[in-house]
């Protein structure tokens, strides 16, 4: 299949009734961005005539063949994508210098495309790898074929692409992977440039070919690039991690519950002596009477020492941590602290504190 996409685009305005209606939005013109035919080696009826037409998505495309004696509506087959076949007929008079002319239609705007290529195959002329035609004799060139590329093959994704070669020229550019062709406007003298947008329906990657070709009226000059479109991204370098070194960082290795019984003293001997031995007067007669007050006393003072030992018992939590030296360190709590074994916990001056590292 050979690409012809050398056209002209104009704008062809909505009537002066519609655009009375159209102040509150505005509408973008309808765009082409590629032309294709498979043509033919002999202009006969029967033939067929295979056209692609890329441009703006949801329109009516349409295409004009002088010497034709009816119209060839296109298909949209995908998202900005049209195809059609026109058959010749015996009716038809259409040349080799035949003009053939595209209509977009988005709404009520029209964008047109006049092929600058003929129809029909010459003859002695060579396809080049693309399907289309060069010749050696004078030819226009690409001195070079540059691209900008992505860290990101990805819909929405931009790729700048930069021919430099002989001024005055048309260039047109295929990604392989991607369908269709695209134009590359000239920018300076002899440099051409231009972006394109990956779409969803693309399927390029890092080495897909890319070919651009740079035509001087039927002379065509073809190139390849030879760099990536993938740009190489960056690598960061890698840092070893150093494990820090904390020398107030521990680990709470036991929780203990330490009950401290509180010293009787001379006051609740002496108390549980005289109540004892109070209780014991009244138990036997004569030396009885006397035994059992002294036995009372006795008991009465072991009685009153343990019940003010009892009342004066205290308890504490000693909490056992152990350092990453495999030291240790008890540190007591009135109340209860909250810790549970194996929390990391940071000793700051004697305080045990969660760490949340």
């Amino acid at each position: 299949m050979a690409v012809v996409p050398m056209f002209s685009i104009s704008l062809v305005s909505a009537p002066a009734q519609a655009q009375q209606y159209q102040t509150a939005t505005t509408v973008s013109a309808p765009r082409i961005r590629g032309f294709e035919v498979d043509e033919v080696r002999r202009l006969v009826p029967g033939a067929e005539l295979s056209f692609k037409l890329y441009g703006t998505p949801g329109g009516r495309a349409s295409l004009n063949i002088k010497g034709a004696t009816r119209n060839l509506n296109l298909t949209e087959v995908d998202p900005g994508e049209y195809e059609g076949t026109y058959t010749i007929s015996s009716r038809d008079r259409i040349t080799a210098d035949s003009q053939v002319t595209a209509n977009l239609r988005v709404g009520n705007l029209v964008t047109s495309g006049v092929l600058a290529e003929s129809v029909q195959r010459g003859p002695g002329e060579r396809r080049n790898d693309r399907g289309q035609y060069a010749t050696n004799d004078g030819a226009p060139r690409i001195e070079r074929f540059d691209v900008r590329g992505d860290t990101q093959l990805t819909p929405g994704n931009e790729l700048n692409f930069m021919v430099y070669g002989t001024p005055g020229a048309k260039v047109d550019m295929a990604i392989e992977g991607a369908k269709g062709v695209f134009f590359l406007p000239e920018v300076k003298p002899g440099e051409y440039a231009g972006e394109y947008i990956i779409r969803r329906t693309d399927r390029i990657a890092s080495n897909s070919v890319v070919t651009a070709n740079l035509r001087v009226g039927n002379r065509v000059a073809t190139s390849k690039l030879n760099k990536p479109l993938l740009l190489a991204s960056t690598t960061p370098m890698t840092v070893t991690a150093v494990p820090r070194y904390c020398g107030n960082c521990a680990v709470v290795e036991t929780v203990n519950v330490v009950q401290v019984d509180g010293d009787g003293s001379y006051l609740g001997t002496i108390g549980g002596g005289v109540i004892g031995a109070a209780i014991g007067s009244q138990i036997g007669d004569g030396k009885g009477k006397t035994a059992a007050q002294i036995a009372g006393a006795l008991g009465g003072a072991y009685i009153g020492r343990n019940i003010e030992r009892n009342a004066k018992r205290t308890q504490h939590y000693e909490v056992v941590v152990r350092f990453a030296n495999a030291g240790t360190q008890t540190v007591t709590y009135e109340q209860d602290p909250g810790l549970r074994v194996g929390e990391k916990v940071k000793v700051n001056n004697g305080v045990l504190a969660r760490d949340p590292g």
